[in-house]
């Protein structure tokens, strides 16, 4: 039976532990994962090694490729776990409100938090990405078209159907603006954004007149 994420230990006992061997697996990949994204975050995509994720993660060599063939695949399996996890905080911030102005503000503001609340994690998966690359920008494209299509299922009662290339330039441009502010004033303000981010939805779902009044109030 497959282990719940509360359930994987971060550390396993020295010795003779007497774990499940899915267990063990599953503690060393997680570690893995959130090696490589430290790594990362303080060495860039490029400066980060093999080396320096096993050492943060506390395993070996070998036991890293057990789980993954090189770089590239522990950090596209490490992008996939953090785009699941914000995307997943997303949906759960829209599924708690019903009108579809609320909606889309909850969900601007957990996509902002999550990302304030992590912002090593924000770099890497917004800015390091790039340098990861033609297979992670296919991946972040991926990611940008899923939310695309929340942002299709929350748009305005009186908005005609958009083609979801309109929608994802938007999701684009909300990275951008982000990805901005953290390269300038780093990652843990972002929720300051929320404003800004509001109205270049809303001014696509509902028009200019309503976003401008919901930037006025």
């Amino acid at each position: 039976m497959q282990s719940s994420a509360s359930d994987i230990p971060r550390r396993l006992p020295r010795g003779s532990h007497g774990l499940d061997r899915d267990v063990v697996e599953a503690s060393q990949r997680t570690r893995l994962l959130e090696a490589v994204g430290r790594a990362v975050a303080e060495r860039g995509y490029a400066g980060a090694t093999i080396d320096d994720v096993v050492r943060r993660a506390g395993v070996s060599k070998k036991t890293f490729y057990d789980h993954f063939a090189d770089k590239e695949d522990c950090f596209l399996a490490a992008y996939e776990a953090a785009s699941e996890q914000l995307l997943e905080r997303v949906r759960e911030a829209h599924a708690g409100e019903d009108d579809w102005l609320e909606r889309t503000r909850a969900g601007i503001t957990a996509y902002l938090r999550w990302l304030a609340a992590e912002p090593a994690l924000a770099r890497v998966f917004l800015i390091e990405v790039a340098a990861a690359g033609p297979v992670a920008l296919e991946r972040r494209e991926a990611l940008r078209d899923r939310y695309a299509e929340l942002m299709r299922d929350r748009r305005g009662p009186a908005t005609a159907p958009l083609p979801p290339e309109i929608l994802h330039a938007v999701v684009a441009a909300v990275d951008d603006v982000v990805v901005r502010h953290i390269r300038e004033h780093g990652a843990q303000d972002l929720p300051a954004l929320e404003p800004v981010l509001l109205y270049l939805q809303v001014a696509l779902l509902a028009g200019p007149e309503s976003a401008a009044a919901v930037l006025s109030g």
